[in-house]
């Protein structure tokens, strides 16, 4: 019987079934696949293995156009304008070039040099207004007041006044009693004007010589206490002030006086009261009732102003043994003015004339009210009016 033996194939791809040839490039990839096999990297996961290094071309494509991106002009020079803080767009060298006419050249010049006083008045027009606004200073404007009919108009008259003063501007409102009222609230949160409502608790304010001297003083306590630093201003609220007066205010460097326009007792006639100025200087002062002629300082209420420094700086004051300045009601009446103005000043030497020569009336201290008319409780009526025919 006839056998067929087959002999063992003397190539070295034995696990190749079929005994196929390879090619070199297939030689070539079979060798760098086992190489890669046996390197550190083939313990990556296949997906590593595949995107890195699309990912290394992306990072580097990225930081190329981040670096294109904050630089897109770095060899162009611009004239940064550090008062206006802006840049010329239209800077030389974007231009396309064009054909010079020297005909032209001279208005040219003209041109530019107007557009250049044009833009130098800009920025001199904006340094003011930003000097002026960072000068501006505080004024600190003091109203006591109290429950009685005519409360809500003054309140709202003199509000509609220092809504157009010029800021900043700070209306400190005192009421006596254990509470501010809910009817002076809703006024003051109506007015458009900075403000804070405080109130004086005294026992027996029925009995008090003048409870416009102690609402002052919380205020000045509440000043003191906070270090506010502005032109301190006392105005009631039934008097009549004009937009220049605070304006003046606004200028005192320590202590400055003007003179007030008020009606006599009789009502029949206006008399003066205050400085007589030579210029910024204050040299006298202008009086009319008898009783009042042994009074330092002749000034009203509503006619003088100060620095709130000298209440909580001891070093600006010229009274150092005061250590609380405050208006004292133990003094007869009319007196508590030129008191308070003693623990501020020494002398005239060191008061401001406001204004220079004291030739204008800024205020009137008006006193036209009633004192028996009946206040309405919560500014309501109960029932509507008849109206008669």
């Amino acid at each position: 019987m006839a056998s067929i033996r087959r002999t063992l194939s003397p190539s070295p791809h034995h696990h190749f079934p079929h005994r196929l040839q390879l090619s070199s490039s297939s030689k070539f990839k079979y060798q760098n696949q086992n190489q890669f096999l046996s390197s550190p990297s083939a313990s990556l996961s296949p997906f590593l293995l595949f995107y890195r290094r699309p990912f290394y071309r992306f990072l580097l494509c990225f930081l190329l156009g981040f670096m294109f991106g904050v630089f897109p002009f770095a060899h162009l020079h611009f004239d940064l304008d550090t008062n206006l803080g802006t840049v010329p767009f239209s800077h030389p060298s974007l231009r396309p070039r064009q054909r010079v006419d020297r005909h032209s050249l001279s208005s040219g010049i003209h041109k530019q040099q107007n557009s250049v006083w044009s833009s130098n008045k800009i920025k001199q027009a904006i340094v003011d207004g930003a000097s002026s606004v960072k000068d501006g200073k505080l004024v600190i404007v003091v109203t006591p007041t109290y429950n009685r009919a005519a409360q809500s108009y003054y309140l709202n008259r003199l509000a509609h006044t220092l809504r157009l003063v010029e800021p900043p501007l700070l209306w400190i409102v005192v009421e006596m009693g254990e509470a501010v009222t809910p009817e002076t609230a809703l006024i003051l949160r109506k007015s458009g004007v900075m403000y804070r409502h405080l109130f004086c608790s005294k026992n027996n304010s029925t009995n008090l010589k003048d409870r416009g001297v102690h609402q002052r003083n919380t205020a000045l306590e509440h000043i003191e206490t906070h270090r506010l630093d502005g032109i301190i201003y006392f105005a009631d609220d039934d008097n009549v002030y004009s937009l220049e007066l605070f304006d003046r205010i606004r200028q005192i460097r320590k202590f400055g006086t003007w003179p007030v326009a008020m009606l006599a007792q009789g009502k029949n006639k206006a008399i003066l009261e205050g400085p007589v100025c030579d210029g910024d200087r204050v040299i006298g002062w202008h009086t009319n009732e008898k009783s009042k002629r042994l009074r330092r300082f002749h000034v009203d209420m509503s006619g003088f102003a100060f620095n709130s420094t000298l209440l909580w700086d001891p070093k600006r004051r010229y009274h150092v043994a005061w250590n609380a300045i405050r208006q004292l009601d133990t003094v007869p009446e009319g007196f508590q003015e030129t008191t308070f103005i003693e623990q501020l000043v020494e002398d005239e030497s060191e008061m401001e004339a406001v204004p220079s020569g004291c030739n204008r009336v800024l205020n009137w201290h008006l006193h036209l009210e009633s004192k028996n008319l009946p206040y309405p409780k919560g500014w309501e009526l109960s029932e509507n009016l008849d109206v008669n025919g």
